[in-house]
């Protein structure tokens, strides 16, 4: 297997530029390189380097496309960096350590998981304050916003639990157990499944929204990978909802998962410790952030194979793509 793994990173060294143009423009945060990498979709050439903050992980877009958030997390800030000349115009108070955030549906509002001290700190975006603070389970990392805008979940790594946020009364009100360590989450578009990767447990939980309670897990099984190595990170779902893409870390992987089957339809092999993944906006690619091997995989979605690789700056962890 390992001659397979090395023959597929082998050929991904050589961009190949699909005959679709996909103008748009990718943004990763380089964990290590303390920058941001800017590249161009359509040729996969990295096109800037922007130097932020330290230890940059979570990013997002603004709504109005006008501006990059990232989670600068030994800068205990939120980073606000103009796209168009890659300059930060202001730090948001995030709260300590800032691991990953969600933009809120309206785009009014940043939610931070502070890794340090146990909490989610809401933002709001015009006035550059905290809103509210709310109290999570240890280590928390993984946010998103239901469809409907009425949660916020939350993961806590060290509790092994999703935190669940009634929005209306700004307080936290069930908690999930999970398997060990739960790293991301997703919500399906329709509300009714969220999705948890538990990166020690191995394992995708799916998570029924209505009961709060775990009703499927999905394994893993790589041919010539150790089990130990298979460790669930970011997940994304493709625009028509239909497709799973979940990064399984040092396993040097990514599935796709079919998503109304919940079946692996293949794995395909990318860089070294794959991080976190960003879907094209047509739904014919995923990129992928290594962290190890310090490039971006782009994948075709049709054929599951990779089609090139792009090189970034050090120790990659997220990243986002922008029409």
């Amino acid at each position: 297997m390992r001659l397979t793994i090395a023959a597929g990173l082998a050929l991904s060294c050589v961009p190949v530029i699909s005959a679709v143009a996909h103008a748009e423009t990718l943004y990763v945060s380089n964990e290590r390189g303390n920058s941001i990498t800017v590249i161009d979709a359509a040729s996969m050439a990295p096109v800037a380097t922007w130097p932020v903050g330290g230890r940059p992980r979570g990013i997002t877009v603004s709504k109005d496309g006008r501006y990059i958030y990232l989670c600068a997390s030994t800068d205990h800030s939120v980073q606000v960096i103009e796209r168009t000349t890659g300059k930060i115009v202001a730090e948001l108070p995030s709260g300590e350590d800032p691991e990953q955030f969600f933009l809120s549906r309206d785009g009014a509002t940043l939610f931070v998981a502070n890794e340090d001290n146990a909490a989610l700190t809401a933002i709001d975006i015009a006035t550059r304050t905290v809103a509210f603070q709310v109290d999570v389970g240890k280590e928390p990392e993984g946010v998103a916003q239901s469809p409907d805008g009425k949660w916020v979940v939350v993961t806590s790594e060290e509790d092994n639990v999703v935190n669940w946020i009634d929005l209306s009364t700004r307080s936290m009100v069930a908690a999930t157990q999970t398997d060990l360590r739960p790293r991301h989450v997703e919500f399906t578009a329709d509300g009714k499944e969220l999705w948890v990767s538990a990166e020690v447990g191995g394992v995708v939980q799916i998570v029924d929204t209505t009961t709060r309670a775990v009703i499927q897990t999905l394994n893993f099984a790589i041919p010539g990978v150790g089990d130990h190595r298979i460790l669930p990170c970011g997940i994304r779902f493709t625009p028509d909802g239909r497709t799973a893409v979940i990064a399984l870390g040092r396993a040097d992987h990514v599935a796709l998962v079919d998503v109304a089957t919940r079946k692996v339809r293949a794995y395909v092999p990318v860089g070294k410790r794959v991080w976190h993944l960003a879907i094209s906006a047509d739904g014919t690619r995923a990129y992928a952030a290594n962290g190890l091997s310090d490039n971006v995989s782009i994948i075709d979605l049709a054929s599951a194979k990779v089609t090139g690789t792009a090189p970034v700056g050090a120790g990659p962890w997220g990243i986002v793509a922008v029409p």
